[in-house]
């Protein structure tokens, strides 16, 4: 396939994309994952209606990301990428109901509610995930689906900070979820019918081979980088969704803690648009270097008491910093595998690792002091940078060439 031509998205593997299509894809991967931007706002609403134990609501997080993480890992190794429309309406209207029946709920509930959420939300993410996987530049079109994203999120936060929230509370915002993914309804009637099948192989991939089967074990470096993406992602998961009680915690109140989620996904619009311009021109190891020292120096003022407007910017940098390294996920694991098949997992374990950080937390945090989550997060940023690390120093010079020929 040539870079000339109609198509918007150059897929490596299967046929390009035209710009409907692909927009199409990218807005499946918006719906599923809109709750990861407004959670903080929507889960500290249900533990200020006392709805939610604080406990509870890293508990919640937990449920509905693992959810989704097992929900895409089963459908990338299962299922077979065909009958697209039919799958991402149907998850977009089932995902619809389950928004709009956590309205209400408390408690356990709640757990069962989000959980259940998690289904479709995989699903869709899904669909998002095979087109980025099997593109030429995975790092551009990840950073382009998650500055999308993070646009939507802002939105839809600013509208829960200032409006709905205050005035309708979360249930408000529940049913305000539920109609933004009937959205999807109408987009999934644009989406492609299918995608390619991967090669079985980092050979067949090294040589341009598309075979007919995506299944098998996959290699052990491949496992590697997905357990780091898994530790990595994990620790700002288990530090971003305590946001509102570390605010709380230094002293301020729930309007900062608000604030500085749409501050944090303002900012996360620049951390997309820099990932964008730098895709193809930087290597991701840099990228991690630096994002682990940006991460680092947030969570420190964090646990110093900072005023509203230090906590406020502080969370901003966050936000820049996480979208930022977001997309280099990608080429980190198609270096590491690079037939793509456990890149076709790579959303599975950020949403793992999204998951399971709150998850860790929930044990350590009790419903007072919450600082030994910056601890912990400082703990797992560390170890899964040092794992990153490692695979890139003792990458073998034939997957350099196969991960540049793809």
């Amino acid at each position: 396939m040539g870079e000339s031509g109609a198509g918007v998205v150059h897929e490596a593997i299967g046929t390009d994309l035209k710009p409907v299509p692909a927009a199409a894809v990218i807005a499946m991967g918006m719906i599923s994952l809109l709750i990861i931007g407004v959670a903080p706002d929507v889960l500290g609403a249900l533990v200020d209606e006392r709805r939610l134990a604080p406990s509870g609501l890293g508990v919640t997080a937990m449920l509905e990301l693992i959810s989704l993480a097992v929900s895409t890992g089963l459908a990338g190794a299962f299922l077979k990428p065909e009958n697209l429309k039919l799958i991402g309406a149907g998850a977009a209207l089932f995902l619809a109901a389950i928004n709009v029946a956590t309205c209400h709920a408390s408690g356990v509930s709640v757990f069962a509610i989000r959980a259940a959420a998690g289904v479709p939300e995989g699903l869709l993410l899904w669909i998002t995930v095979g087109m980025i996987a099997r593109s030429r530049t995975p790092e551009r079109w990840a950073a382009v689906f998650f500055t999308a994203r993070v646009i939507s999120e802002l939105t839809t936060a600013l509208a829960f900070a200032f409006t709905i929230i205050p005035r309708a509370g979360a249930d408000g915002a529940f049913a305000t979820m539920g109609l933004i993914c009937l959205l999807g309804l109408p987009a999934a009637l644009f989406l492609p019918n299918a995608f390619g099948p991967l090669p079985k192989s980092g050979e067949d991939a090294g040589k341009g081979s598309v075979g007919a089967g995506q299944t098998g074990a996959l290699p052990l470096r491949g496992l590697i980088a997905l357990a780091a993406t898994v530790i990595y992602v994990s620790a700002n998961g288990a530090v971003s969704v305590y946001l509102q009680p570390l605010a709380h915690r230094a002293g301020l109140s729930a309007d900062v803690a608000r604030t500085a989620v749409w501050a944090s996904l303002a900012a996360q619009i620049l951390g997309g648009a820099l990932a964008t311009a730098m895709a193809g021109r930087v290597r991701y190891l840099p990228v991690f270097a630096a994002v682990t020292a940006g991460f680092l120096v947030v969570w420190a003022v964090f646990g110093l008491h900072p005023s509203p407007l230090v906590f406020i910017a502080a969370d901003a940098v966050a936000g820049a910093v996480a979208l930022l390294v977001g997309p280099f996920l990608v080429p980190m694991i198609i270096e590491a595998d690079p037939s793509r098949r456990a890149a076709m997992q790579s959303a599975g374990a950020q949403a793992l690792g999204g998951g399971a950080g709150p998850l860790m937390a929930a044990l350590i945090v009790g419903d007072g002091d919450v600082h030994g989550v910056l601890w912990m997060g400082g703990a797992l940023l560390v170890a899964g940078f040092a794992l990153i690390a490692w695979l890139r120093f003792t990458n073998r010079p034939a997957t350099d060439a196969n991960a540049t020929a793809s």
